[in-house]
């Protein structure tokens, strides 16, 4: 089992403690494509899997998810959290045994999924129908001074219910003078670049575990993919996500790195429960 950097007390006081402005923000990788988001002393949290629910739910399975690296933080206790994502229906990106608490711990909060998912959402986390902040890909939502615009999401490719609304996003947020992006789970498509470029992204937050179709692992960017894209989108940095969580579904993050190199691409490695702070001139 892989301790993290960082977890529990020694994480909540790091991030209480990180002062940032409006010239700054601050990103905590929470395991998995979970990360949180410090700016102006509020907080987003992007895909949240905070639990062991997958690992219960898969023991006695043929596809046991065994976790490979300690949880950093009880969802609980994170009361301080003004808004959470969730790109798709899968449970590491909407599981109820986070999400759950979190509403608790926090009534104010607001939280963005794809309009195409709203009824499953509901009915997962026990929410009121209307409750949470649908998004379709091509739109953009204002919430607390984050600006959210959707990319679709080829998970392995771009599914759309009857209405024509994907059923699984990314978000580009920006706020300040920052633009992010959290890609969800995604492979590589035709528009994908195109979308994406004109958001002149800062940090890109980009899943590698690549993908297994004889073990039914849905796709995902892997290690050189990842790098590719950040430097076809000119992000400033990527930091690679989607790894170190279930045995049957990492990567080896010294390829992406590797790669990365070579391609003169900005990166961060974060360990799980490490936080950076990046300032207006991402340093």
């Amino acid at each position: 089992m892989i301790s993290p950097f960082q977890k529990d007390d020694t994480l909540l006081a790091e991030i209480r403690n990180t002062a940032t402005d409006a010239d700054s923000f601050a990103c905590w990788w929470l395991g998995q494509s979970g990360f949180l988001i410090k700016w102006q002393g509020k907080h987003l949290l992007l895909d949240p899997y905070l639990s062991d629910s997958l690992t219960k739910k898969y023991a006695t399975t043929d596809k046991p998810h065994v976790r490979m690296t300690e949880l950093v933080i009880d969802p609980a206790r994170l009361d301080f959290v003004d808004i959470v994502t969730s790109s798709h229906n899968h449970t590491d990106h909407l599981d109820a045994e986070t999400l759950i608490p979190l509403m608790q711990a926090n009534p104010n909060l607001k939280m963005v999924i794809p309009e195409a998912n709203r009824a499953f959402v509901a009915e997962r986390i026990k929410c009121e129908a209307g409750w949470a902040v649908g998004i379709n890909a091509g739109q953009s939502l204002d919430i607390q001074g984050f600006k959210f615009t959707a990319i679709p999401a080829a998970h392995e490719k771009i599914d759309k219910d009857a209405q024509g609304q994907c059923l699984y996003l990314g978000y580009v947020i920006q706020f300040g003078g920052f633009s992010i992006y959290h890609s969800g789970d995604t492979v590589l498509f035709p528009e994908m670049v195109p979308l994406l470029r004109p958001f002149e992204v800062d940090v890109a937050f980009l899943p590698i575990n690549g993908r297994d179709q004889k073990r039914g692992v849905a796709g995902n960017l892997d290690c050189l993919e990842a790098a590719a894209l950040g430097k076809a989108i000119e992000a400033q940095y990527v930091i690679p996500c989607h790894y170190d969580m279930f045995e049957f579904n990492t990567a080896d993050v010294r390829v992406f790195e590797k790669e990365a190199k070579k391609k003169k691409q900005g990166y961060k490695v974060l360990r799980n429960g490490e936080g950076v702070v990046f300032k207006e001139n991402l340093t």
